[in-house]
């Protein structure tokens, strides 16, 4: 997405299904895109888990991401996730890694 799209496209993620005019989305029903949100999730944390680290949904509006001893940090959209998991991990997270590829059984 373009800079311009993200400040003229509202507060919603990309990445977020929308119920909005003129907005193409496969998921209309509030519980369909709940579940799209979970399903990015638990996609996430199969990554996630390489790094000790775990991604939770906080109202639908936010996410939490946590590590194993507790620290944890809040931020709005998926776009904040790599920082923030470099910031809690305390170490760069590749997600081409070539372990977490073969972990995830991907071919490299």
């Amino acid at each position: 997405m373009c800079g311009l799209c993200g400040i003229l496209g509202g507060q919603d993620h990309w990445t977020d299904a929308v119920a909005r005019e003129g907005v193409y989305t496969r998921n209309r029903s509030p519980q369909e895109r709940r579940r799209e949100r979970a399903n990015r999730i638990q996609a996430a944390n199969r990554v996630l888990k390489h790094y000790a680290l775990t991604l939770e949904d906080w109202q639908s509006n936010a996410y939490i991401l946590r590590t194993l001893t507790g620290k944890s940090e809040v931020f709005d959209g998926l776009n904040h996730l790599w920082p923030t998991a470099e910031k809690l991990a305390g170490r760069r997270c590749d997600p081409l890694d070539d372990a977490l590829m073969e972990r995830l059984g991907q071919p490299k």
